[in-house]
């Protein structure tokens, strides 16, 4: 290491020093400074009786930081007796001994020979013109014996950072770095980019602000500014305002252990933890700072974020405008529907097969439906009136038709169901049993949120205030701070998700609200024609989709593994949701209750915590969770199969439920094994039950560790399955896809593929340590401030928008179809 010019030392000291003798040090505590030169190597020995001084002296300019580095080697390994080295400057005294110990895991200690230290810089101001500076050196031990030292000081030639402009360096546990960097007049933030070519060792980047002493050691650099550990590459963020001199240190430490990035320890020291260890643990590091976006960027982002998606409600109106005016014209020409207008005449027509000779066990012909049909009439129904009538101000999960529990057996085992076998319920009470479901939502909502809002804000407190960046799992090459939160962009980008939703809830509002006035007018078409509406579950999809994005914003305020659930809680009630909506559709009087769909949400949402917890390496916990999946699919399969009326009851013997177990068995499986007797069915649920033993074997084999998205993953596959097979059975029974759900349909399929491509960019990972999730980072993608991730977010906003709207207009070609002619699949 070559120094710069020194000045003849022994003619400034004695300027300097006029009342020290300048001379070899040689004697005791009392000996008088040596003259030192920068550049030299100095060796000596010390002992009990006998320890060294040296001065070292030096002139430094206004607007120039002047840094030292101190340079010592001793080759004694002797832990007892350390040399000692203290070096006093004029605000400080730093102080270290040869050799140098660090302590790692399990108390592990690791000694060097070699150590260097820069010294805290004074940077004389522009008021006090050229300062002289004087350093001295002591070097002690308290050993009997010599102990042989050698000793370098020089000045550092490139100790201030420039922008825009990489500097290579090497570092070691031993000997840290740090370099001071000054933010140009025109910069407010700066972005501190860190990487080496090699993964290990694992090292820390840390921004401190000008004081001295500077904390540039493994067991001390977190005591002060802000810090990063590091694998392969590293960013923070700096901002002006957070440093009142305009400048900062950027320090770099190496660890004396690799287990804080996700390394091992060297197989030559395990199971010897008393043992000392000299490791040769050296890093070549490249640093480079460049200026971050200025504020016109964040404005910029914002405006494009809250277009993207008021274009949608311009979109909607220019829509809704379009329907008025057809009704318009159908309504002039005598034409129209009197609910919405947008249905044709036409007649569905269902799919008939022939069941086979042996088959009817608990079913009966389509022909002695009538019955069932009639029921259903006009002239057999209740008067449609207000929702508040005194006969219905309470849900109940009970018929209200008395002849429907004499006969609902018979009628939800016929072979060939028709939408009217399973609409016989009065129309008020299954709306008020879908409303709770809107409901419920708003207060889970509620009461979810708000301790996660309250966690999430103690997160942010902390990472502010201790400056520790590796509690939080960012994107920190696209991390762009605003006020105290850390990654504003990834928060920005979930607006779309309440946007959104609430254009959903004002979309099913205007139904909601047209279908209210046709029921005033006691229309026919409304009563017994088409799909019954009841939105409560449509209300509460976009409640959820709110609350997805609320939620989503509030996880990345500090994603981690600690709160990973909060991200994916309303994306399991998302998808269950859209799966009750799909099946309430054919089967509104046997869907499930709000009580028990949302108590088996907080089931799932219970394992997705247990997993995440003992998902990792704990195979009875796969077992269990596989052999529940397994008995759940099974279970949920009987339900639709037998449309909820499957019993294991029996005669009033000990012997009597697994016999009723034995005669359905050889009924259903053996007689009838050629020809199930509800054949769509039967193939929906043996493919849907593949599909889950098929996750349960994988999660049982491969034991994923990101858990909460293995449920996920479930719960869409299942969603997609089912509605694939619902539009291939309404395509099957000669039913229409209007232009509206067709371009959904579309528009779906597209953004989802879309958004899927950028989820699978993976910029970070929780299962991961904070060192190797930062290697995954990388560099925004648009408009200089939102990441791949972000536009994840703006497009599963728009995908889970696009899938709702199909599920509300999938079967507006039903409007003017009677309902027993609507077959159930």
């Amino acid at each position: 290491m070559a120094g710069g010019a020194a000045p003849a030392p022994g003619a400034l000291l004695r300027t300097l020093l006029p009342s020290v003798a300048v001379a070899a040090a040689a004697g005791g505590p009392g000996a008088s400074p040596a003259p030192g030169a920068f550049g030299r190597v100095y060796r000596g020995a010390v002992n009990i009786s006998a320890e060294r001084v040296y001065a070292f002296a030096y002139s430094s300019e206004p607007g120039q930081a002047d840094a030292v580095r101190v340079y010592v080697n001793s080759s004694s390994e002797n832990l007892q007796y350390p040399v000692l080295f203290v070096v006093r400057q004029q605000k400080g005294v730093l102080s270290w001994q040869v050799p140098l110990i660090f302590r790692g895991l399990y108390q592990r200690t690791y000694n060097y020979q070699e150590v260097s230290r820069t010294l805290c810089p004074s940077e004389p101001t522009p008021e006090t013109g050229p300062s002289d500076q004087i350093i001295f050196v002591d070097v002690a031990s308290m050993a009997p014996f010599n102990i042989a030292y050698e000793l370098l000081v020089t000045r550092l030639e490139n100790f201030q950072l420039e922008t825009n402009k990489a500097f290579n360096f090497t570092a070691s546990p031993s000997q840290p770095q740090y370099f001071l960097y000054k933010f140009p007049q025109d910069v407010d933030s700066v972005i501190i980019k860190v990487v080496s070519d090699a993964v290990y060792p694992c090292s820390v980047v840390s921004v401190q602000d000008i004081v001295c002493p500077v904390y540039d050691l493994d067991h001390n650099v977190e005591f002060n500014g802000v810090y990063q550990s590091m694998t392969k590459q590293a960013a923070i963020t700096v901002q002006r305002k957070d440093f009142p001199g305009e400048q900062f240190f950027v320090v770099f430490v190496i660890k004396p252990e690799d287990y804080a990035c996700g390394g091992s320890v060297p197989s030559s020291i395990h199971g010897n933890i008393n043992r000392t260890w000299n490791l040769q643990r050296t890093k070549n590091l490249q640093v480079t700072i460049v200026p971050s976006i200025k504020k016109s960027v964040y404005v910029q982002a914002m405006f494009f974020s809250f277009l993207s998606f008021l274009s949608f409600y311009l979109g909607s109106v220019v829509v809704a405008f379009v329907h008025y005016i057809r009704v318009r014209r159908k309504a002039s020409s005598g034409r129209l529907s009197p609910e919405d207008g947008s249905g044709i005449m036409t007649s569905s027509h269902p799919i008939t097969a022939s069941t086979p000779e042996g088959s009817s066990y608990g079913a009966i012909d389509e022909s002695s439906s009538s019955g069932g049909r009639q029921l259903s009439s006009p002239e057999h129904r209740p008067a449609a009136g207000s929702d508040t009538d005194s006969s219905v101000e309470e849900e109940s999960d009970f018929d209200t038709m008395p002849e429907i529990e004499s006969d609902k057996n018979v009628i939800r085992t016929k072979v060939f169901l028709y939408l009217s076998d399973l609409s016989r319920k009065d129309r008020r009470i299954v709306s008020k049993k879908y409303k709770i479901y809107f409901w419920n939502i708003i207060t889970i909502a509620v009461f979810y949120a708000l301790p996660v809002i309250q966690l999430v804000i103690t997160y942010q407190t902390v990472v502010n205030v201790t400056g520790n960046q590796d509690i939080c799992y960012y994107n920190f090459l696209c991390a762009h701070p605003l006020g105290v939160l850390s990654a504003f962009n990834n928060i920005l980008s979930n607006v779309g998700h309440m946007l959104l939703g609430f254009l959903f809830l004002l979309i099913v509002l205007r139904r909601d609200i047209l279908h209210r006035r046709a029921m005033e007018m006691k229309d026919v078409y409304t009563l017994d024609y088409g799909i019954p509406k009841h939105f409560g579950l449509f209300y509460a999809m976009g409640i959820a989709l709110m609350m997805e994005g609320v939620l989503s914003a509030c996880y990345h305020v500090c994603p981690n593994y600690s709160n990973f659930q909060f991200d994916t809680s309303f994306m399991y009630m998302i998808a269950g949701l859209c799966m009750l909506k799909l099946y309430q559709t054919r089967h509104p009087d046997i869907n499930a209750s709000a009580y028990s769909a949302y108590a088996s949400f907080a089931v799932v949402i219970c394992l997705a915590v247990l997993g995440v917890v003992f998902g990792k390496n704990d195979v009875w916990f796969w077992v269990i969770f596989s052999m529940i999946h397994v008995l759940a699919s099974l279970a949920l399969s009987t339900q639709i199969y037998y449309m909820g009326r499957f019993k294991i009851d029996g005669p009033d013997s000990d012997l009597g439920v697994f016999r009723r177990a034995a005669m359905v068995l050889y009924t259903d499986c053996i007689q009838q094994c050629s020809r199930p007797m509800y054949m769509d069915r039967m193939v929906l649920l043996i493919v849907g039950n593949l599909v889950n033993w098929s996750f349960a074997i994988f999660g049982l084999v491969y034991r994923p560790r990101d858990f909460a998205s293995y449920i996920l993953g479930i719960f869409i596959c299942n969603l997609l399955l089912y509605l694939a097979f619902y539009i291939i059975m309404k395509l099957r029974s000669s039913e229409k896809l209007l232009p509206i759900p067709l371009f959904c349909i579309v528009a779906t399929a597209v953004v989802w593929a879309a958004a899927l491509y950028f989820f699978f960019q993976t910029l970070s990972s929780w299962e991961e340590t904070p060192a190797e999730s930062r290697e995954k980072n990388r560099p925004c993608i648009l408009l200089g401030f939102f990441d791949d991730h972000d536009v994840w977010h703006f497009l599963s906003a728009a995908a889970l928008f696009f899938s709702f709207l199909v599920l509300l207009t999938l079967d507006d070609d039903l409007d003017v179809v009677r309902r027993d002619k609507i077959p159930v699949f």
